[in-house]
């Protein structure tokens, strides 16, 4: 259906929304979104879609932008789906001062820019999908920084699907939601989406990976705050007096399993990542996250870090050791496995456009976690992205503008 249209703009928005800085902050901010850079993109792309006839369409209170397509002719009685991206982007790499550019890719090194010790590149050796891409158009950041494309590839999708529908009001489509979601990369995502308001049966994330991927499972997860008190005293005199937090830190990590780090671990397997750690002799706190697709494996990672916390409590006589574990998510599959439908409609839709789908479990999260216990099942779509998270993150153009086909042929399905 949607082959007869012509490109969409969605390059250009693409480009655009890029260069808008939208870092998140830390999980522990007191205020949503986390960061103010977040409410410039917003507002822009509440304007946007102002402009496009989007009546309802707002920034609210915590940052969110949310509006409401109105249904194509005959399909008023449907129910209405929505379609939802996120605004942050990780602070693991620096998102300030992206400079896209687009490279012709003739095969070999993917070259984004020059760094301070040379070429930033990724070598189809590290990264064999490289190969399939030769004689496309990539999209790069200037290699300082990641590129954006997780997650304003799917805005910018999502947003050019709008347009498109705008203007061949011909097209089939039940009613839209339309959402925007800030700080989905440090777990708060949709917590604060008024669904009721919203209305919406079911809905989409766009936030995946390369183009074809669909996914309706994702990880169980947590994270846990290790803190450790020590003892200290003038290292002269330690001897049977000093307990250096530093060294219960050490000895805390060593006793986790080596095999259970991420770098180890690739589809359904779990992990337990240590995100960073701060020390002095007198305390030291590190902060990990653990992740699994199964509920009974990701509680035994849980379990293991109780056990070794306890096991240095008992030999050191005393409480030095605590945990904080909060809960961030579940695996949507316990949601979405009851919905079938909205799996099958987006294999359809995918194979209408002359893309074979690839069903695989996210290592991650989404926003499609959150609300699917909330009551809005969501599976997750492809943005066409690459390597996200760093700045070799890249998107080829093709994939960009045909996602935007593929969303046509989703929302048709629905009407």
């Amino acid at each position: 259906m949607s082959h007869i249209y012509d490109a969409t703009d969605v390059l250009d928005r693409f480009l655009r929304y890029v260069q808008v800085p939208t870092t998140s902050s830390d999980s522990q901010a007191d205020q949503v979104p986390s960061t103010p850079e977040q409410l410039v993109l917003a507002r822009l792309l509440a304007k946007e879609l102002s402009e496009l006839g989007i009546a309802d369409a707002e920034v609210t209170e915590h940052g969110y932008v949310v509006g409401h397509l109105p249904a194509s002719a005959g399909a008023d009685e449907r129910p209405a789906l929505g379609l939802i991206a996120h605004l942050d982007t990780t602070d693991v790499v620096s998102g300030e001062g992206v400079a896209p550019h687009i490279v012709h890719y003739k095969g070999g090194a993917l070259v984004s820019g020059t760094g301070m010790n040379g070429p930033v590149q990724l070598e189809p050796e590290q990264y064999p999908q490289l190969t399939e891409l030769v004689g496309e158009d990539l999209v790069v950041s200037d290699g300082s920084t990641l590129l954006g494309a997780d997650d304003k590839a799917g805005i910018a999708e999502i947003m050019a699907l709008v347009a498109r529908l705008v203007t061949h009001p011909e097209l089939p489509h039940p009613s839209l939601g339309i959402c925007f979601c800030p700080d989905e990369e440090i777990g708060h995502g949709a917590a604060l989406l008024d669904l009721e308001r919203f209305g919406c049966a079911y809905a989409y994330t766009v936030d995946g990976g390369p183009i074809g991927e669909l996914e309706w499972e994702c990880f169980n997860a947590c994270s846990v705050t290790a803190c450790f008190d020590g003892h200290s005293t003038h290292p002269g005199d330690a001897k049977g007096a000093m307990v250096n937090a530093g060294n219960l830190f050490c000895r805390f990590h060593g006793l986790l399993p080596e095999h259970l780090r991420p770098e180890h671990t690739e589809g359904y397997e779990g992990f337990i990542h240590l995100l960073g750690v701060s020390a002095t002799c007198e305390h030291a706190t590190a902060r990990y996250i653990v992740r699994n697709h199964d509920r009974t494996a990701f509680e035994s990672h849980v379990a293991l870090m109780r056990a070794a916390a306890g096991f240095l409590n008992a030999e050191l006589g005393c409480e030095r050791v605590h945990l904080v574990i909060e809960e961030e998510y579940r695996n949507m599959a316990e949601v979405v496995a009851n919905h079938p439908e909205l799996i099958d409609a987006a294999k359809e839709a995918f194979l209408a456009t002359g893309i074979e789908p690839r069903v695989i479990p996210i290592r991650g999260g989404t926003d499609g976690a959150q609300l699917s216990f909330r009551g809005l099942p969501c599976p997750n779509l492809s943005t066409g992205g690459y390597a996200c998270h760093s700045v070799n993150e890249f998107i080829p153009v093709r994939s960009l503008e045909r996602m935007v086909d593929v969303l046509t042929e989703l929302v048709a399905r629905f009407a």
